[in-house]
């Protein structure tokens, strides 16, 4: 009786609706992968590549269970260490840096050990959210009484976390990183309590920083600036390439263009599993939304966009639900890291947006990002795991 009260107990402490979205994501990303890998004449060892992907799912899993059983305090206490960790880890890469993927993908961002490749800012996305949280809810405990004054206080000790992070994306040459970045950013900036006197002129002047942006790089004037101020060609390059598609060298565009044929020509409901007649480059990271629109449609796309959905819901649930400011905290992070990776990743694919290298959580190969999104997993799900309630007494 007491086994069965207890197994009851953990089952109203495990969030079914968050853990089920990312085992089916999981799955469809090990077939996603076979299917990329079969299909690819420069892959030839599918099982090992499996193999790898399996074991990292599993590392994966394993560091939700582990990230679970975290109390609130101790996951207090552990992050300025994980933050400090996280810059000497992106600092060091600098110099230790895969020189092999950096001529491949132009960002210095894969270290190597070993054979196994690793991105360090996977796990420094973790780090960020947690280190934010701290800050903003250590600076509201502390002052109740909100002005204006307090506001812009926050807003500094915010940016104090973040420049050195960002200065050290933009070192490595990986700007579609550094947007996810200022996604979280964002996200945790709208959640923290500022005032909307502050919160309506930042948003304007985000629209007009955009729209500046996109004068920029349609007018040769205005690309004359961005490479005075550091852009590289690679970047406008994806910019063109995502404008006109199939309009330029077919060399440089086969990428954008073979993906939107593959995923247009899966039709409604796709062709099959394991039929891939049209070869886009580098299928199993970044572009593995083609393999679903190619052998399962626009009802196969769907659905993976469904299972974002759901978690995503369920997040946003578990956030609210939460009596626990840092962790409301946290969860804003986790959900805007996730929710803008689906959204630029999959916008790439179908053309609504530029190529920016940002796999799709849960499904791209990749055992840095898999463990980076396992671990906000777990933290959302230790929100509902642990009981305590309040940070006065940390």
């Amino acid at each position: 009786m007491n086994k069965n009260k207890l197994m009851r107990n953990l089952d109203n402490r495990i969030d079914y609706g968050v853990i089920l979205p990312v085992f089916l994501l999981s799955i469809i990303g090990i077939l996603s992968l076979y299917v990329a890998l079969s299909n690819d004449p420069m892959r030839p060892e599918i099982g090992n590549m499996l193999m790898k992907q399996g074991l990292w799912y599993l590392v994966g899993g394993v560091s939700i269970v582990v990230v679970m059983n975290f109390s609130s305090k101790l996951l207090w206490r552990l992050t300025p260490i994980f933050y400090a960790i996280g810059l000497i880890m992106m600092g060091l890469l600098l110099k230790f840096y895969d020189p092999y993927l950096e001529s491949q993908t132009g960002s210095k961002n894969w270290i190597s050990i070993g054979g196994t490749t690793f991105q360090p800012s996977e796990l420094m996305k973790v780090a960020f959210i947690l280190m934010l949280a701290y800050v903003v809810t250590m600076h509201n405990v502390k002052n109740v009484n909100r002005t204006l004054k307090s506001d812009f206080w926050l807003i500094g000790k915010m940016l104090l976390v973040t420049l050195p992070v960002i200065v050290l994306i933009l070192l490595q040459d990986d700007f579609g990183t550094m947007l996810v970045f200022l996604a979280i950013f964002g996200g945790v900036f709208l959640m923290s309590g500022i005032s909307w006197k502050i919160i309506l002129p930042t948003f304007l002047a985000a629209i007009l920083i955009g729209a500046g942006t996109i004068y920029l790089v349609t007018t040769t004037t205005g690309r004359e600036f961005l490479y005075s101020v550091g852009f590289k060609p690679y970047q406008f390059d994806r910019i063109d390439l995502w404008m006109k598609p199939f309009h330029h060298d077919p060399d440089r565009s086969q990428q954008p263009a073979l993906a939107l044929t593959a995923i247009g020509s899966g039709g409604l409901f796709g062709k099959g599993f394991n039929v891939s007649d049209v070869y886009v480059p580098v299928r199993e990271s970044d572009m593995i939304f083609t393999v679903v629109g190619e052998n399962f449609g626009f009802i196969g796309g769907c659905f993976i966009i469904l299972l974002y959905f759901i978690l995503i819901y369920r997040m946003i649930r578990v956030c609210f639900e939460t009596n626990n400011e840092f962790y409301a905290y946290i969860a804003t992070g986790i959900i805007m890291m996730i929710l803008f990776h689906v959204f630029e990743n999959i916008g790439a694919n179908i053309g609504l947006l530029p190529l920016t290298g940002i796999p799709l959580p849960f499904i791209s190969q990749g055992g840095s990002s898999i463990l980076g999104n396992m671990l906000g997993v777990g933290l959302i799900m230790s929100m509902k795991y642990q009981k305590e309630a309040t940070i006065e007494d940390y």
